[in-house]
């Protein structure tokens, strides 16, 4: 089982994560999205396409930005589709 911490709350939970590039992708149905905010950042990345983002909040506390994921990847990252992944010291593993 993998888990996605900060700030002391669970963020996501699963042992059907997929592995790119060292992060682990999170199926969205494991995501808690009680912590979740819609961000209006994108990043471009040339094989995976467009990513989208969402900062969390957690106890009064926001990290922006920390979980990304992929609507539309390109073909060749189909695998992280509805899949989320995390960073700015989101503990994961």
């Amino acid at each position: 089982m993998v888990t996605a911490t900060w700030n002391g709350a669970v963020i996501a939970r699963s042992d059907d994560t997929v592995v790119v590039e060292g992060n682990h992708y999170f199926p969205r149905s494991a995501v808690d999205p009680t912590w979740l905010r819609d961000s209006p950042h994108t990043s471009l990345c040339p094989w995976k396409g467009t990513a989208h983002y969402f900062s969390l909040l957690v106890d009064g506390a926001e990290n922006p930005n920390a979980a990304w994921y992929y609507p539309e990847p390109k073909s060749a990252a189909e695998e992280i589709r509805d899949r989320v992944a995390f960073w700015r010291g989101v503990q994961v593993g």
